[in-house]
């Protein structure tokens, strides 16, 4: 049995909430580079000049990405071997986000209540979903995730009849009333089958992957390339204002389901796909 102290935890999601909203993820970034020299509308061009441009200030001058710097979103991989001591798990990620978001000048946007609307002030509580794995590592990956992507993101359950075409109609609805709102060039995460909850877990869980890595079976692996095609064609472009370069990449991650269902659920992010991760 391996022990970890709470400080180490709050120590290393500080870190990752600033990390996450300051850098740009190089898969991304190298994703955008390769747009700008594909796109032939000059707008669109210039509004990913400008983006990568963004991204280089950020960097190099330690400041977020964009002014929305999301609420926290946290994927803990606990391994069954591991004792966490000296408090509770859940307090030290909260204190890990608290810190970060004070030390990192990152704007406060959580708010106690869905319908007081009164500010926490320190941008907590984190959403925070638990694996439990065989081993005795513990990973952390934390996703500020802003608002104007995920407002833009729908979960639908779809009937077993509907099928493949069912899926990417689905899909492809969810970019095309999204338009220029969740500040395209876009990365769009799909989550199929489990139940309700699950797809839209699976679709969350698909933005964490890096835009370099297909779906490991080949099946899927296609769809996320047609799809990606398609969602393109729409002509949506970057910021909305024309081009070839709606979306960089398309995840689809899957579940087992039930024989009555087809869960599908889309989660969009802007280009930023902001996210680090780090073991202990």
């Amino acid at each position: 049995m391996r022990e970890v102290h709470i400080s180490k935890i709050t120590e290393m999601v500080k870190k990752l909430c600033i990390d996450a909203n300051y850098y740009l993820p190089e898969d991304v970034k190298k994703r955008l580079i390769k747009s700008k020299e594909e796109e032939q509308f000059p707008v669109a061009k210039n509004i990913i000049d400008i983006l990568i441009e963004n991204s280089d200030i950020a960097d190099e001058e330690n400041r977020p990405m964009c002014q929305d710097t999301g609420m926290v979103v946290v994927f803990v991989e606990i391994g069954q071997d591991i004792h966490v001591v000296g408090g509770g798990l859940e307090d030290a990620i909260n204190e890990g986000v608290r810190q970060g978001y004070r030390d990192g000048s990152l704007r406060k946007s959580v708010v106690s209540d869905p319908l007081e609307r009164v500010n926490t002030k320190d941008n907590t509580p984190a959403i925070i979903h638990y694996q439990i794995v065989k081993d005795d590592t513990l990973k952390i990956t934390v996703a500020p995730k802003g608002f104007g992507s995920e407002n833009m993101s729908q979960l639908k359950m779809l009937k077993p009849a509907d099928g493949l075409q069912g899926v990417k109609d689905f899909v492809l609805k969810v970019v095309k009333e999204a338009g220029p709102n969740p500040c395209p060039p876009i990365i769009v995460g799909v989550g199929i089958g489990g139940s309700f909850d699950k797809a839209a877990i699976l679709a969350k869980k698909a933005l964490m992957r890096s835009t370099d890595v297909r779906n490991e079976k080949a099946y899927y692996a296609s769809l996320e390339e047609d799809l990606l095609k398609e969602i393109n064609a729409l002509g949506i472009g970057p910021q909305g204002f024309g081009g070839k370069t709606t979306a960089l990449a398309v995840n689809v991650e899957t579940y087992a389901t039930h024989i009555a269902g087809l869960p599908v659920a889309v989660n969009i992010n802007c280009h930023a796909t902001r996210h680090m991760e780090a073991y202990l």
